[in-house]
C-alpha cells in the first residue's frame, strides 16, 4: 500500500470491520518503536451527534424526484 501526496492511505475492508470504523469514526494514532498504530478513538461519544446533525443539514427529498435524483441525493451527489 503506498502513502498519497497528502499522506493518506486506504483501510483495508477487513481491518474497518474488524476494528468497527464506520465513517467518520475518530481514530487515534501512536508510535510504538519504528511502527505505526491506528485505533478507535475510545471516547467517541459524540458519533451519534455528528450523524443526526448531518441528516438534518441534507437536502430533503420531495415527492417529484425521480428516481437518479434520490440516488444522487443519498449519495451526496
Amino acid at each position: 500500500m503506498k502513502l498519497t501526496t497528502k499522506g493518506q492511505v486506504t483501510t483495508p475492508l477487513t481491518i474497518r470491520e474488524r476494528l468497527g470504523l464506520l465513517p467518520w469514526t475518530e481514530v487515534e494514532f501512536d508510535v510504538v518503536g519504528d511502527s505505526g498504530r491506528i485505533r478507535k478513538k475510545a471516547t467517541d461519544a459524540g458519533r451519534e451527534q455528528r450523524v443526526v446533525e448531518a441528516m438534518r443539514r441534507a437536502p430533503k427529498p420531495t415527492r417529484s424526484m425521480t428516481t437518479d435524483q434520490l440516488m444522487a441525493l443519498t449519495r451526496g451527489e
